[in-house]
C-alpha cells in the first residue's frame, strides 16, 4: 500500500507545507548564524596564539574589527530570521483560523468534542511553536556535528568526548520523550476537564448561588482539580528530574572539557588560544541538544495538539466554497428518520416519516419526552446522529453548506440563546445589520415598538446573554431572529412559553403573515391556542408518529380513541380547538 509523504498526509500538513520556502529562508539564515558562531572562538585563537605572542596593537585593532563584522552580520541573520517566522506565523493564523473555527463549532455541534475552544488553543500552540524560540534548536540542532568536526581538528580526544557528551544528551532527550508524553497529555485532559467543569457552572451562576448549590459544586470541581494537580504533579517532577540530570551533564561537560583541554596543553599538544576555544566551542555543539531536551514536554505537547488539530480538520474539511445551490423553497421531507443520544440503548426518533410543505403551518403535538425537539433539531439538521433522509427540496440537509444554508432556515428552540450585543445585532444574526430587515422582523413579531421604548432603541445592548431582557423579551427577540430575511423553513419549538396574551397574540398573527408569504412553518406547542393557525398536526408518543393529517381529521381522532393509559398529547386543549 502506497503511504504519502509526511507534507501530503492530511489537509493540516499541506497547509503548513505551503509555507516551506519561508522555513527554507529561516534555514539560510541559520546557517549563516551558525557558521559565524564560530568567530569568537576564531577570534580567541588569534588573540592568545597571535596577538599575544607578537604584541602588535595593529593586529589586535584588525582582528578585533573583523570580528566585530562578523558578529554584526551573525546578529541581523538572526533577527531576519526571527521577524521572518513572525510574518509567517500572522499567514499560518490567517490560514487556518477560520477552518479551525468552522471545525470546531461543527465538532461541537456532533458531540465529538467537548472543548471547542481547545482547538484554538492548539492552533495557538503549533503557531507559536513553529515561530518561536523553540524552533531554533531544531534549525541549529545539524551544525552540531560541524562544530563536533572544528573540535576534531584542535584534538581528536576533544571531538571524541563531544560524540560522547551529544549521545549521553540525545539519550536523555529520548527518555524524557518516552516518559513524560504519556503523564503531561495525561494532566492536559485533567486540566481541561476542571475548566470545562468550571466554566459550565459559571453559565447557571444564579441557579448555583440561588439554590444554594455553591458548596456542593465546589466539591465536585475540587475533585477534578485534584486530579489535575495530582497528574500534573507527576509530569513536572519527571520533567524536572531530566532538566536536572541534562544541567548535571552540561556544567560536568564544561569543566570535563576545559580539564581535558588542560592536559593537553601540558602534554604540549595544544595552545592554551585552543584550550579556551574548544571550551566554547563544545558549548555551542552541545547548545541545540540541550535546549531540545529542556524544550521536550513542550515538543510532546504540541505534536499531541498537532495531531488533535490534523483529526480535526480532517474529519470536517472545509466545504466548496464555489459551491452554490438555488434558493430552496422549503419543501421537506423526512424517511425513516431513526435519531439516536449517547448513553441511551432505545433511539429518541424511531423510524418516523412525513413531509411538510411550503405555505402550510404543521403542529408537532406529544407528551414530554416523545421526541417533539429532537424533532425540530432533525429538521434544521444539526442533531448529531441520524439515520434515513432529511430532504430540503429533494437535496439531502447535510449536503448544504451550513453558511449558505443558514439564511433559509429560522430556528426557535426551547432554550433561548441570546449573544452580548445590540438588539439589532441579535435579530440580524449578527451579520451585516440591514435595518430595513430588522425592522420588518420586529414588527412581523410585534417588537418594534416595544424596541423604541429603549433607551438607545435598537441599538441598546442587551448584556451577556441577553441578561437585561426578560424572559418574554428574550424569546420575542429570539423569534425575531428567527424570522429575519423571511426564511423559507421556520422550525419554532415552544415559541408561546414565556410569552403574555399580548406577546402570543403576535406570535399568531407573525405565523399568519408568514404562511401566506408561502413559509414553511413547523410548530411544536403545548397550548390550544397555537392549534388556531395550524393546518397539519403530526402526533409523536415514545419517538413514534400515531397520527398524522390535517388538523381537524386529526383531532377528531384524537377525541374519539379511548383511552390507550399513554398520557394525552394537551387533554385540557382539545375541546378549546373545536
Amino acid at each position: 500500500m502506497h503511504t504519502p509523504p509526511f507534507f501530503e498526509r492530511s489537509d493540516l500538513t499541506r497547509a503548513l507545507w505551503a509555507f516551506r520556502r519561508e522555513f527554507f529562508v529561516v534555514g539560510l539564515f541559520s546557517m549563516v548564524a551558525n557558521l559565524l558562531m564560530l568567530t569568537p572562538t576564531l577570534y580567541m585563537l588569534q588573540v592568545y596564539d597571535r596577538v599575544m605572542l607578537s604584541g602588535s596593537d595593529l593586529t589586535l585593532i584588525a582582528v578585533s574589527l573583523i570580528c566585530l563584522f562578523l558578529l554584526g552580520v551573525m546578529g541581523t541573520a538572526e533577527w531576519f530570521r526571527s521577524r521572518l517566522l513572525v510574518r509567517v506565523g500572522v499567514a499560518i493564523d490567517q490560514e487556518l483560523s477560520t477552518r479551525v473555527f468552522n471545525a470546531s463549532f461543527e465538532a461541537y455541534l456532533n458531540q465529538t468534542s467537548a472543548h471547542p475552544s481547545r482547538a484554538f488553543s492548539d492552533l495557538i500552540q503549533v503557531r507559536q511553536f513553529l515561530t518561536g524560540q523553540g524552533v531554533f534548536a531544531f534549525f541549529d540542532a545539524p551544525w552540531t556535528p560541524i562544530y563536533i568536526g572544528v573540535l576534531f581538528l584542535l584534538s581528536p580526544w576533544l571531538g571524541a568526548l563531544a560524540i560522547l557528551f551529544a549521545l549521553v544528551q540525545g539519550f536523555i532527550g529520548w527518555f524524557g520523550h518516552r516518559h513524560t508524553l504519556e503523564p503531561s497529555e495525561a494532566a492536559g485532559k485533567a486540566f481541561g476537564d476542571a475548566q470545562a467543569y468550571f466554566q459550565g457552572k459559571l453559565q447557571n451562576l444564579e441557579v448555583v448561588e440561588s439554590m444554594g448549590m455553591t458548596h456542593n459544586l465546589r466539591r465536585q470541581w475540587e475533585k477534578k482539580h485534584a486530579t489535575y494537580m495530582e497528574q500534573n504533579d507527576h509530569a513536572q517532577a519527571l520533567s524536572h528530574r531530566i532538566v536536572a540530570w541534562s544541567k548535571f551533564i552540561r556544567y560536568s561537560q564544561q569543566s570535563l572539557v576545559l580539564g581535558a583541554g588542560a592536559l593537553l596543553v601540558i602534554d604540549g599538544q595544544m595552545t592554551v588560544g585552543a584550550m579556551i576555544a574548544s571550551n566554547v566551542l563544545m558549548g555551542r555543539a552541545l547548545g541545540p541538544i540541550d535546549q531540545i531536551v529542556s524544550t521536550w514536554r513542550t515538543v510532546a505537547s504540541v505534536k499531541a495538539a498537532f495531531l488533535r488539530l490534523e483529526r480535526l480538520i480532517e474529519e470536517y474539511p472545509e466545504r466548496d466554497p464555489a459551491l452554490r445551490r438555488v434558493a430552496p423553497t422549503g419543501s421537506v421531507a423526512i424517511r425513516e428518520v431513526v435519531a439516536t443520544a449517547e448513553g441511551r440503548i432505545a433511539p429518541i426518533l424511531k423510524g418516523i416519516s412525513t413531509h411538510f410543505e411550503p405555505g402550510t403551518v404543521t403542529a408537532i403535538l406529544g407528551p414530554s419526552g416523545s421526541g417533539k425537539s429532537t424533532l425540530a433539531r432533525v429538521l434544521v439538521g444539526i442533531w448529531p446522529s441520524v439515520q434515513g433522509e432529511v430532504l430540503l427540496d429533494a437535496l439531502p440537509m447535510n449536503s448544504w453548506d451550513r453558511t449558505e444554508l443558514g439564511p433559509y432556515l429560522g430556528y426557535l428552540p426551547q432554550d433561548i440563546e441570546l449573544f452580548d450585543g445590540t438588539l439589532a445585532e441579535n435579530i440580524a444574526r449578527f451579520g451585516d445589520v440591514d435595518a430595513e430587515r430588522v425592522i420588518a422582523a420586529a414588527q412581523c413579531t410585534g417588537l418594534h415598538d416595544m424596541i423604541l421604548r429603549f433607551p438607545k432603541g435598537y441599538d441598546t445592548p442587551i448584556g451577556e446573554a441577553g441578561h437585561l431582557l426578560s424572559g418574554g423579551q428574550r424569546q420575542r427577540i429570539a423569534l425575531a431572529r428567527a424570522v429575519y430575511g423571511e426564511p423559507c423553513l421556520i422550525v419554532l419549538d415552544e415559541p408561546n412559553a414565556n410569552l403574555d396574551d399580548a406577546g402570543e397574540q403576535a406570535l399568531m398573527q407573525a405565523i399568519r403573515e408568514l404562511k401566506a408569504k408561502g413559509k414553511t412553518i413547523v410548530l411544536i406547542t403545548h397550548r390550544p391556542n397555537a392549534l388556531g393557525v395550524a393546518d397539519r398536526i403530526v402526533l409523536l408518543a415514545d419517538g413514534r408518529i400515531q397520527a398524522q393529517g390535517p388538523r381537524d381529521e386529526v383531532l377528531a381522532s384524537i377525541l374519539k380513541t379511548p383511552s390507550t393509559g399513554r398520557p394525552a398529547p394537551i387533554p385540557s386543549a382539545l375541546p378549546a380547538t373545536r
